[in-house]
């Protein structure tokens, strides 16, 4: 049975070639059929999500730039240093990663450059730091967040690359998820809710006071074939007055909301 596949950032895809390429390449069945579009529960798979050896080994180069900064300076302001050690580390390790090889490049989001495999059935994006502030370590947080609370679009880094600005960016893969349509701001209140996370700020983010998740908006939450919500594009923080001022500080969205 032939579905009509939705890109995940299709909404803001006006490339026609690359429109074209995903209605020429995306096969539902190959992706989604029998028990397999039977998808478990958030709750029933979080801590089986992918993180790998590379986030682990990554974060370790991070912090080790951050307490050796703050044993000599007594600042945690190393961010730039850290990006400088993350892409040495990367090439040495082979982890360094040409953007063209990694597909058809999408669109590009407020922290993501985004590309289509070539096999239609991989997202990737290369992430520039920007919600990370003065300091790196709490990125690769954001991503083990992520994978514990949505393992159904859970993320893998896959290693470093340069976008199209030349800035230093972590390259991660996604599923390639296939939707019906974008989630409305009811499905996604009620289905955070579920999970444990109550609004903020009249909605502007959720908290379970463990994490806070911005940018929950409808065009970052998939509804898919299937009927479940997939959050593909959400920003997780530790719940933290800090995280919320540099979330305030570096979104375009609260800036607007807040005028």
């Amino acid at each position: 049975m032939a579905f009509r596949s939705k890109f995940l950032w299709s909404k803001t895809c006006t490339d026609g070639n690359v429109w074209l390429f995903l209605q020429h390449k995306i096969n539902v069945k190959g992706i989604m059929n029998g028990s397999d579009s039977q998808r478990l529960s958030q709750e029933d798979k979080r801590d089986q999500a992918p993180i790998g050896r590379i986030l682990e080994q990554a974060q370790v180069v991070a912090q080790g730039v951050l307490e050796s900064i703050q044993s000599v300076a007594g600042t945690t302001v190393c961010k730039g240093i850290q990006i400088v050690r993350l892409k040495d580390w990367a090439i040495g390790q082979n982890l360094w990663i040409e953007a063209a090889s990694l597909g058809i490049y999408a669109d590009r989001g407020s922290e993501n450059e985004v590309y289509l495999s070539t096999e239609g059935n991989v997202v990737y994006k290369l992430n520039d730091f920007r919600y990370s502030d003065d300091n790196l370590t709490p990125f690769f947080d954001r991503i083990k967040a992520h994978n514990q609370y949505f393992p159904d679009c859970a993320y893998t880094l896959l290693g470093f690359a340069e976008n199209k600005n030349g800035k230093v960016c972590a390259v991660l893969s996604q599923p390639y998820i296939i939707s019906e349509r974008e989630a409305t701001e009811k499905e996604i209140n009620n289905e955070l809710q579920r999970l444990g996370f109550m609004p903020q700020i009249d909605g502007e983010y959720y908290s379970n006071k463990v994490h806070d998740i911005f940018d929950a908006s409808p065009n970052n939450v998939l509804v898919g074939i299937d009927g479940n919500l997939y959050f593909i594009d959400t920003i997780i923080y530790k719940s933290d007055e800090k995280n919320l001022n540099i979330y305030k500080k570096q979104s375009p969205k609260f800036s607007k909301s807040s005028d």
